[in-house]
């Protein structure tokens, strides 16, 4: 089963309906402020999650208000705590048994939200759970074992990769404009940056480590 969360985070609205229009999704859950995408387009979310400190009033007021057959369900935490509004909405994503998340509005100008949502995808990794943080120029995956990606299926021009490990061993890349063949790729180096798909598919493989791996538009 796949999930939506909407985030608090810069969400460009025409993209997301377009998003929300190509994808099934079994349950849609509003993080804090991203309660206000879902109001104004007038979609009730199954949840409704985070400790409020930024949302609308008016906007979690009017959720509380819906008739008990169309009201989400609400869950406040207080501001004190140790996760993020978006933590909160995946953990429970994955406890109702969502095998790939997909999360909007995890992108914007708090540079350390963003960074914070980027270490969320490998919490839904090590859970054997495909999290993709997605905006309207990119689209970011963590990933501990190889992946094909169609071009026609690909997300923009661009394939950039990262190693969120020191190193990331053995990777080896198919039909890419820079092809590599068992390469060690290091922390603290931009090689990863820029390649693009020459094939139908093009295949990233690896022995060992982490890699963060983002399709991008211009």
């Amino acid at each position: 089963m796949q999930s939506l969360i909407i985030s608090g985070g810069s969400l460009d609205m025409e993209f997301a309906l377009s998003y929300i229009e190509k994808y099934s999704f079994g349950i849609l859950i509003a993080a804090d402020r991203g309660m206000d995408f879902f109001y104004q387009q007038k979609i009730t979310p199954d949840y409704v999650v985070g400790d409020f400190d930024s949302a609308d009033p008016k906007i979690l007021q009017y959720f509380r208000s819906l008739d008990e057959d169309r009201r989400p369900i609400i869950l406040q935490f207080q501001p004190e705590k140790d996760e993020t509004d978006t933590e909160l909405a995946m953990r429970i994503a994955m406890e109702r048994g969502c095998d790939v998340i997909h999360l909007l509005g995890a992108t914007g100008n708090r540079l350390d939200h963003m960074l914070g949502n980027l270490h969320l995808l490998g919490n839904a990794m090590e859970k054997g759970v495909e999290c993709r943080m997605v905006d309207a120029n990119n689209r970011i995956r963590m990933v501990c074992q190889g992946i094909k990606i169609r071009r026609e299926q690909q997300f923009g021009k661009y394939v950039s990769l990262f190693p969120f490990t020191p190193q990331v061993r053995g990777l080896t890349l198919t039909g890419f404009q820079y092809p590599l063949e068992e390469y060690t790729l290091e922390c603290y180096h931009s090689l990863g940056v820029s390649n693009e798909i020459v094939a139908k598919e093009a295949e990233i493989s690896f022995r060992e480590g982490v890699l963060v791996v983002v399709e991008a538009k211009d």
